[in-house]
């Protein structure tokens, strides 16, 4: 919906988009063309996953700056039977990589991952074993109805054909054009004569275009056994890279069953180990369902408090025990236990902000994208992927026309840690890739980019859903705050009053254009339809599949 939201305590915001519907599919990215992508697949009889996957390969090209096919990520699939499961597709730290590699920048704090020459965020050596390409043409394989050629044709065609940048992609590339300048090649493409793409601008990628060609032949093997990966092997070793093509023969994706929370009479399915958002999202939920929340009020202080609260709890327990269950022991049954919520609600003050430790023993870039689809038959995906951030590790590998991610940034350089560097060990995440359903119907599904900004975001979007009654459009495009235990971020949206009685309580309160990224999200109705929606903080479209056939045996006379 348009216009403002109101609930009882008076807090106004606008929302700024409207949502779509839809009773035979529905796709919502964040860029126009990659939800086309997958609205295509869906009006040529495939299905949610034939669609995602189309989304996914669109958005390499239209989202350059966010997803690639040498990045990682997370897909939650529920399929028409009713069954969930995860495809983890994180990229993993080479085999050449040890826990010493690299060399922490004196004075870091312990949760900076900052290295001497900036060598885990920029270059080469920055970069992770890819697992993007891998998981999607998997997926597509197991799951979807339609070849690897046929979906990957509007990604071929945008990046061969090139398509207006948006003002948005214009601010990334401004965001990101200091680093890459050092880089020719992707220089050529994004910072023509030296200068930022503006919007309107063609963004045409001609030898990106020939490697997904190549792709939609073989598929994966392309990369993983075949001539791109020993492009990709000989960069990195003229480069000083890590990859070799043992880590690409041996990368395996993962399919994981979801972390399950009961919320106020919903079920809440989200991602477990090694992503962090499943566990913490369920945790803060167990603690926040001992509050009323719809009676304190969307936006009010008194929310914002227990939000900021459970927040701090949930990242003090992220930094002690999350990683990759494979090297890490994840404490996963207590810290979604009802009676560890009851522990640490019964600590909380609600008239004052507190520093909170980890109550078990035992980080992440926020420039990443979010896709949703479901189709009529019951199948549906939500995924979010990276390479990491702004524009990956800021370079264009040649003869594959593709921006690399810097997921070795997301790995603590300092040996002895959770999260320290081990081959083979994969990323630990807060992709939120999120599923709610009431009396067993599934009723929402959504996601979004942003870094460890965005399991609280999720967090705050099913708050807003469940506890204040908003609208898919308004929950999606809600002010959002965030906080980890230092300053309180708070969405300018949110009143000055507001932030006023949250800085006497405590807080250190910060005012920020955005907390996160991009939000989209479908609803599921009643009546089998579907409404998508896509916040304001990105490009974010939703498309509607409606209408139908004509029924068999109709004929139309002339004349």
């Amino acid at each position: 919906m348009t216009g403002n939201w109101r609930d009882r305590a008076g807090t106004l915001f606008d929302c700024q988009k409207r949502p779509a519907s839809g009773s035979r599919g529905m796709v919502v990215s964040n860029h126009p063309l990659a939800s086309a992508a997958g609205a295509e697949m869906l009006a040529a009889g495939g299905n949610a996953i034939d669609a995602a996957i189309a989304t996914l390969f669109a958005l390499t090209v239209v989202e350059p700056m966010m997803v690639g096919i040498i990045g990682g990520g997370m897909a939650h699939i529920r399929l028409s039977d009713g069954s969930h499961r995860f495809i983890d597709g994180q990229s993993t730290v080479p085999l050449a990589v040890k826990p010493d590699t690299y060399r922490s920048r004196p004075g870091s704090a312990h949760d900076v991952f900052d290295t001497l020459d900036d060598e885990n965020l920029t270059g080469p050596k920055a970069v992770a074993v890819p697992g993007s390409l891998k998981a999607w043409c998997e997926t597509l394989a197991r799951f979807g109805t339609m070849s690897l050629a046929d979906v990957m044709q509007p990604a071929i065609k945008h990046a061969s054909r090139g398509f207006a940048a948006t003002p948005y992609l214009h601010e990334c590339i401004v965001d990101g054009a200091s680093e890459m300048r050092k880089d020719k090649a992707i220089s050529a493409i994004y910072l023509p004569n030296g200068t930022p793409l503006r919007a309107g601008e063609r963004v045409v990628q001609s030898e990106y275009a020939e490697t997904l060609t190549y792709i939609s032949r073989p598929g994966e093997a392309a990369l993983y056994t075949g001539v791109l990966g020993n492009i990709l092997v000989d960069y990195m070793k003229a480069h000083g890279g890590f990859i070799g093509h043992q880590d690409l023969m041996s990368y395996r994706t993962v399919e994981r069953s979801p972390v399950r929370a009961d919320y106020r009479g919903w079920e809440i399915l989200g991602p477990p180990p090694p992503a962090a958002s499943g566990v913490h999202i369920a945790q803060m939920l167990n603690i926040l369902e001992g509050y009323d929340i719809a009676r304190s009020g969307f936006g009010t202080a008194e929310t914002i408090h227990l939000l900021a609260e459970v927040l701090k709890i949930a990242f003090a327990d992220r930094a002690a025990a999350s990683g990759d269950p494979d090297f890490v022991r994840v404490p996963v049954e207590r810290l979604i236990s009802k009676d560890y919520a009851n522990e640490r609600r019964r600590a909380i003050d609600q008239t004052r902000a507190q520093r909170w430790g980890a109550g078990v023993a035992q980080f992440e870039g926020a420039h990443t994208t979010h896709m949703t689809a479901a189709d009529a038959m019951g199948n549906v995906v939500a995924t979010t992927q990276t390479i990491n951030s702004l524009f990956g590790a800021k370079f264009l590998i040649p003869g594959l026309g593709a921006v690399p991610n810097n997921y070795m940034n997301l790995y603590d350089p300092r040996p002895g840690h959770a999260l320290s560097l081990a081959p083979g060990k994969r990323v630990t995440t807060s992709m939120s890739p999120m599923m709610a359903l009431r009396d067993g119907r599934l009723v929402y599904a959504l996601g979004l980019p942003g870094g460890k900004k965005i399991f609280p975001s999720a967090l705050q979007a099913l708050v807003n859903l469940i506890d204040h009654g908003m609208s898919l459009q308004e929950a999606v495009e809600a002010p959002r705050v965030w906080t980890e235990g230092n300053a309180l971020e708070v969405e300018k949206a949110v009143p000055d009053g507001v932030r006023t009685t949250l800085t006497a309580m405590g807080h250190n309160v910060a005012a920020v254009p955005t907390v996160a990224g991009g939000m989209n999200a479908i609803q599921f109705h009643d009546d089998s339809s579907f409404t998508g929606a896509a916040c304001w903080r990105a490009d974010g479209t939703p498309i509607g599949l409606a209408g139908g056939l004509a029924p068999a045996g109709v004929r139309f006379g002339l004349g």
